[in-house]
């Protein structure tokens, strides 16, 4: 883990004093809604976690997890922890490694925005995908977990989860261009034309989708808790871009970490191969297809130009709710200096599929 991710991102933080949650209104609807549980609760606040602002929960000797909407206007199906919530108990029974759920308040009068609780996992939060401090096996098998997670998700049958409407099952990529493309519309705060060039070009160029599951919609390194001392998956993380759609948009979002500069976070670009022990992309591919099924994946130019285009859409919504006044982590400022980047990255890509 590199310093300044553990230093920014990891671990809590007293409550800012400008946050208005309030720890009786939150001890009194635990009270009302968890068997068991009465009495005060101290909260403190995650450091990531930037969308939804994270909390963690000390009630009567045990620890939650709270997610709640950000407070102030929001963009329309943004930040959706109803959602997020509806997932995770959907996916806890079928084994697939998620926080147990606790409840949901939907009532924005109890604390100023709906929320929900779940189990603090404890665990490993591995944050450098280049996995610094860990052997060259020790890396294969982390890079091997997080393929096999991915894949044990896209097989997972969701109509029996109780998540058939938690999307529409077809015409994934049509409907995710024209959301994202929406979302940069109304967080738009300068013109740039590598966007208006995506804009017009995706939806030209859509690939045919030919199976249908949930998809993660941000599954990375950091979005998932491994085991203190074993190679494997117990919790993943951060579902409010989940839905149902085409698993080749995450797994292809999972591959971009090849194509990603190594900059302490999770691109591995160039460190590949035997002597540092990360699976090359196409071991991963070989892996993901065995695991599903598959006989191979399509080019895959397509499917990072569309990921990036879509990383632009998110981070220019932190750019604007930074111009609002809004956002909630101290990471945000740095965050929204990437859009421009994002953007030329994504058009790149765009040129190599044929644009």
């Amino acid at each position: 883990m590199t310093a300044g991710a553990d230093i920014t991102m990891v671990g809590t933080i007293p409550v800012p004093a400008d946050d208005p949650i309030d720890a009786g209104a939150v001890a009194a609807w635990m009270k009302d809604n968890l068997p068991g549980v009465d009495g005060p609760v101290t909260l403190s606040k995650f450091k990531g976690g930037q969308s939804n602002p994270t909390y963690r929960v000390d009630a009567g000797g045990k620890a939650y997890v709270l997610r709640r909407q950000p407070f102030g206007k929001l963009l329309p199906s943004a930040h959706a922890v109803d959602r997020e919530y509806k997932l995770i108990a959907g996916l806890h029974p079928t084994g697939f490694p998620v926080p147990t759920p606790y409840g949901l308040c939907e009532d924005p009068a109890v604390i100023g925005s709906m929320f929900y609780l779940m189990e603090l996992v404890e665990g490993r939060n591995l944050w450098d995908g280049s996995l610094p401090d860990k052997t060259p096996p020790e890396r294969t098998a982390i890079y091997n977990a997080m393929c096999d997670t991915l894949a044990q998700l896209h097989n997972t049958d969701h109509v029996a989860a109780g998540l058939g409407d938690y999307g529409k099952p077809g015409n994934y990529f049509e409907r995710q261009v024209a959301r994202w493309t929406k979302q940069y519309r109304a967080s738009e705060t300068e013109p740039m034309p590598e966007v208006e060039a995506l804009i017009d070009w995706l939806p030209r160029t859509l690939p045919t989708q030919d199976r249908v599951s949930v998809v993660h919609g941000d599954y990375r390194i950091d979005n998932m808790i491994f085991h203190a001392s074993e190679a494997r998956v117990i919790a993943v993380l951060d579902w409010e871009l989940s839905t149902l759609g085409d698993p080749l948009a995450d797994f292809s979002y999972f591959l971009m970490n090849w194509v990603t500069e190594p900059e302490g976070r999770s691109g591995v670009m160039g460190l590949a191969g035997p002597e540092t022990g990360i699976p090359t992309i196409e071991d991963m591919v070989a892996r993901y297809c065995a695991a599903t099924g598959r006989d191979g994946v399509p080019q895959l130019d397509w499917y990072f130009s569309y990921n990036l285009f879509r990383l632009t859409g998110i981070v220019q919504g932190i750019k604007k709710r930074i111009v609002d006044g809004t956002a909630s982590s101290a990471q945000a400022a740095k965050t929204a200096e990437r859009v421009g980047p994002l953007a030329a990255a994504a058009w790149a890509f765009a040129k190599r599929a044929g644009a």
